[in-house]
């Protein structure tokens, strides 16, 4: 492939790229290319996060890159997750670590490190203090987003203040060329960006997907949407779902008749159900139209907006594509179950 090809792939899916130049002189560039998706262990994985995340952690692998998937077990505690112990943050990192495997990123160029290997080292500390030492008490706060709290949180507890400048410090540490995540890390990348010309570090490409709505609507499925997910279950699909649990939440879900904008379940099947599987197939009898194959979004958005898709058809073919794409890693995590089973038994309390 030519480096407008490898391009191509790079950026595929992404809502953001920074900056799409030098996304083009990495790729152009001779030697090792390291890459990394720091991934907060913070409870059960919905997929909005980890099939996106693991579809662009393959694409990297198969593009030569070295990829590093950081299980931030210290950025967690700090965070206040789970029950705050490092046994069970550590706990759910082993299970992340099994649910990307079961999607596929398991290849000699993707590897798997624990926060705490790479923070007993004095360096990383004084990376930490160095951006800290860089940075305005205030643009530390606007990155604070990235925990899914606000800037008032620091004003209750101050090691919330930490946590974006040890993020920066993960991609220097680990001397990457680019970093990866969602929308809601894109202040902590350009923290980084912001501050590695100053310190004379290497300054990161940064690629940002967009985030998933949760299914009610209104929200999108980041850190913050998780925990609301524990008392509303309805917002998520998650990795161990079922099919029946899959359709019980779709049939549930916020999907206006003709909507096209702010539509979850459309956005299920742009984000999720298109690039997985590469087509939408809407079953329904034949006094109902039959069945019609959609081989694009724009395809299926249009003939939604006409009238053309009764909502509970496109629920109905989006929860059943869904549970198909679900199979592969459900079948890992039952022949891998010990971690899934003891981080639920926690969650599920």
């Amino acid at each position: 492939m030519d480096t407008e090809e490898r391009l191509s792939i790079l950026t595929s899916g992404m809502d953001e790229v920074v900056t799409l130049e030098e996304a083009k002189e990495l790729l152009a560039r001779d030697g090792e290319l390291k890459a990394y998706w720091g991934i907060e262990p913070s409870g059960l994985f919905h997929i909005g996060q980890a099939l996106v995340g693991a579809r662009k952690v393959k694409q990297l692998a198969e593009l030569g890159f070295e990829v590093t998937i950081l299980l931030a077990d210290w950025h967690a505690f700090v965070n206040d997750k789970l029950d705050g112990t490092f046994d069970s943050i550590q706990l759910c990192g082993q299970y992340l670590e099994d649910c990307l495997k079961g999607l596929g990123a398991d290849s000699p160029n993707i590897k798997y490190v624990v926060g705490s290997n790479i923070v007993d080292e004095k360096e990383y500390w004084e990376k930490v203090l160095r951006i800290s030492k860089a940075s305005s008490v205030a643009r530390i706060k606007r990155a604070m987003t990235i925990m899914g709290r606000s800037e008032d949180d620091a004003d209750a507890d101050s090691s919330k203040l930490i946590y974006p400048s040890m993020q920066a410090a993960d991609i220097f540490h680990m001397d990457l060329d680019l970093a990866i995540g969602g929308m809601d890390q894109r202040h902590a990348h350009m923290l980084a960006r912001d501050v590695a010309g100053k310190l004379g570090y290497k300054k990161p490409v940064a690629l940002h997907w967009p985030l998933l709505m949760g299914l009610q609507g209104g929200g999108r499925m980041d850190a913050a949407e998780f925990k609301m997910s524990k008392s509303n279950p309805n917002s998520a699909i998650f990795l161990h779902d079922p099919p029946k649990k899959v359709m019980k939440k779709m049939n549930k879900a916020f999907c206006p008749e003709g909507q096209t904008q702010d539509n979850p379940v459309l956005e299920h099947a742009r984000l999720v159900v298109f690039p997985e599987v590469g087509h939408l197939l809407i079953q329904r009898p034949e006094k109902f139209g039959g069945d019609v194959r959609f081989d694009s979004f724009e395809e299926l958005s249009q003939a939604y907006g006409n009238g053309d898709i009764h909502p509970a058809d496109l629920k109905g073919s989006v929860g059943r594509h869904i549970s198909e794409i679900l199979e592969p890693v459900q079948k890992y995590l039952a022949e891998h179950s010990y971690n899934f089973e003891q981080l639920r038994s926690l969650v599920e309390k």
